[in-house]
């Protein structure tokens, strides 16, 4: 017993190290280089959780306290690593295992950042302007009053981490065919609150069975609905095709990659870049 403590003190003590050198050696190199190659085209993106600020501002702003991390009901939102350079430490989100489905309903991650990294100025003043226009057709004094749904629509709506990017050479809905089946197979661990779905909480995407004759999921599943994306049909003579469309009001939440069926996803999340 005495030794594996040895052991693990000793695997902490290099991987420190690691990170002491690492960090040493980005002060020698001088932050504007790594600045550069973390902007290279050959340098993985990522994707920040909503309301993030400007990307050059961000990585400065966060102090990597990991609470957004530790609120989001989905788990969502990881830590980056040190592969990440300027960005190591920083909250992203890995859409494709698993996606920001707002199931929260409050954006939590933004409220709890303390920071304002994760900027929820926005969000608070879509949501005060969404009480108001309800309470122009709804009175106060009505037993039914709340407007709290639609607060809650319009935060969600004004998010933008990124756009959704249709790859059409491997979309089944493209080459005119279905999907019958769990889409991402039975050992996929990620969940979700499916529009579909009676259930307020997230369930996981294993235990839903789809059965589509054109395979629509992007469209179906996304949590903001037609002002996010929709199937576009098209005719020409006898050929029918199909094509899921983004439209302006897609928040970059990564639903439509998590459940896409085929593998590589079909779809994918182009984070924002101002």
């Amino acid at each position: 017993m005495e030794n594996q403590k040895k052991d693990i003190s000793r695997r902490q003590f290099i991987k420190a190290s690691v990170v002491a050198v690492g960090s040493v050696a980005a002060i020698g190199l001088g932050v504007e280089y790594i600045k550069k190659f973390d902007d290279s085209d050959d340098f993985q993106k990522i994707l920040r959780p909503p309301g993030a600020i400007l990307e050059d501002d961000f990585i400065y702003a966060c102090i990597k306290c990991g609470l957004c991390v530790q609120i989001c009901p989905v788990q969502a939102i990881k830590l980056a690593g040190i592969n990440q350079l300027l960005s190591y430490g920083t909250p992203y989100i890995d859409v494709r295992n698993q996606a920001c489905d707002f199931s929260c309903d409050s954006l939590q991650c933004v409220e709890t950042c303390p920071t304002a990294a994760l900027n929820f100025v926005k969000f608070k003043e879509v949501g005060e302007k969404a009480v108001e226009e309800y309470d122009k057709t709804h009175d106060y004094s009505d037993p039914g009053y709340n407007p709290f749904k639609s607060q809650i629509t319009a935060m969600k709506e004004a998010v933008r981490m990124g756009t959704a990017i249709v790859h059409e050479k491997t979309c089944l809905a493209v080459k005119g065919k279905g999907f019958k089946g769990i889409a991402r197979g039975a050992e996929f661990k990620g969940i979700y609150r499916s529009p579909q779905s009676k259930n307020k909480r997230p369930e996981p995407l294993n235990s839903i069975k789809f059965d589509r004759e054109i395979c629509d999921l992007c469209v179906t599943e996304c949590p903001i609905g037609e002002t996010a994306i929709i199937l576009e049909k098209s005719e020409s003579g006898e050929k029918v095709s199909f094509k899921p469309k983004i439209l302006d009001g897609c928040t970059g939440c990564g639903v439509c990659v998590m459940v896409c069926p085929t593998e590589p996803s079909s779809i994918t999340i182009e984070p924002k870049k101002d």
